[in-house]
């Protein structure tokens, strides 16, 4: 082994959702690769950690106000301290303000501190109180952060100009390019048969937590405009969480039950989003949407939010639709125009497709191998 780098975040279903292209990356370099995060994996339906060489359970929780995070800390410390990690890479803002605490001392010893901001709570339109809180907080960790990973131009561009430390820019966290293959016309048609949906049902797909921020709302109320001219549409709401209860009762109260489909979490998305005419998200803010991302990889048109992160990906009008997030009658008129010209849709799919390749885990990966061995490897050719 060369050495050895543990992965941090608030929960194991982030790593194992987001951090797999990283993990392989260092296992073909010949490291290990160890996870520090509390375990949630009985609550996404079988996700699993299965390309680490060891995982401990941390205690962690999301609300940096939590007593919890206490206990977190002491035993996250332990783990580092006693690790002889070579490099400490964490996420999330909890999971990196506490690991970059817990790292001091073995910094001081030669250990690299790396954290991803998967988009920072402060941001162009975020509320005051998210820059009051969080911008300071990230300005002082930096200072303990050997390299800071922005997945966001925006977010790339302030750190730069403000953090004292070093900041670089990958494009997000890698989109799995082995399961998202296009299918071809025939290949879709057998999958909507086999998932129980007609030929003639047009099929809307949003991906995410069932959260607030996800603000599926604006998805179910854009649906009631839309089966008025297309009856057979249906969306389909991929993922679990809180605002199931609500979502719920807001598709009972808009009479949407037969337009509307709740799939739970799924680890199988690739196959509806390869059966989607359109990929739709409706959220406040994101750090780099990677349910877009592949869609995208799929030849999908997307019809999304106004945050930084659709702003980044989706180009208007040649790779899809930008709206107001709580514009329910504008994604229902953008989302109709592409459901009527078949034509329109496949050309901004295609579009979509050529833009998506920079984000894909191959891509990322030739990103991620210069964040951790660069200069490392500069140095070596220079010899």
């Amino acid at each position: 082994m060369n050495g050895k780098v543990l992965l941090v975040a608030t929960v194991q279903s982030h790593i194992a959702q987001f951090h797999r292209p990283v993990a392989k990356m260092l296992h073909e370099n010949g490291y290990e690769v160890c996870v520090a995060a509390r375990n949630n994996l009985a609550e996404k339906n079988g996700l699993r950690i299965d390309f680490a060489d060891k995982v401990f359970d941390v205690p962690f929780d999301r609300s940096p106000f939590s007593f919890k995070n206490i206990s977190a800390y002491k035993a996250l410390k332990k783990v580092i301290d006693d690790g002889s990690y070579n490099i400490v890479h964490c996420n999330t803002p909890v999971g990196g303000v506490l690991t970059r605490l817990a790292s001091r001392k073995t910094r001081k010893h030669g250990t690299k501190v790396f954290y991803t901001a998967h988009g920072f709570h402060f941001y162009k339109g975020a509320p005051i109180k998210n820059w009051l809180i969080w911008y300071p907080v990230e300005k002082l960790m930096s200072r303990f952060t050997d390299t800071l990973i922005t997945i966001a131009d925006e977010d790339y561009a302030l750190a730069k100009a403000k953090f004292p430390t070093n900041a670089v820019h990958i494009h997000g966290v890698g989109a799995n390019s082995e399961k998202y293959k296009k299918l071809s016309a025939d290949e879709i048609r057998a999958l909507r048969l086999e998932l129980g949906y007609k030929e003639e049902e047009k099929l809307l797909l949003c991906t995410g937590e069932l959260l607030p921020n996800k603000n599926q709302l604006t998805a179910i109320r854009a649906m009631k405009k839309l089966t008025e001219r297309f009856p057979q549409a249906r969306l389909l709401l991929a993922g679990n969480g809180p605002a199931l209860p609500q979502l719920e009762e807001e598709v009972r109260s808009l009479g949407l039950e037969t337009n509307v489909v709740f799939l739970g979490y799924r680890t199988d998305l690739e196959r509806f989003a390869n059966i989607a005419d359109v990929i739709v998200s409706c959220s406040f803010r994101e750090g780099m949407a990677l349910n877009i991302i592949e869609g995208m990889m799929l030849g999908k048109p997307v019809v999304a939010s106004s945050n930084r992160s659709h702003r980044e990906l989706v180009v208007e009008g040649k790779t899809g639709f930008i709206v107001s997030p709580s514009d329910a009658d504008g994604f229902a008129e953008k989302i109709s125009l592409l459901l009527d010209d078949s034509a329109l849709a496949e050309k901004l799919g295609n579009a979509g497709f050529e833009r998506a390749q920079k984000y894909t885990d191959n891509a990322v990966r030739i990103e991620l191998e210069k964040v951790y061995f660069g200069s490392e490897r500069e140095h070596c050719q220079s010899v």
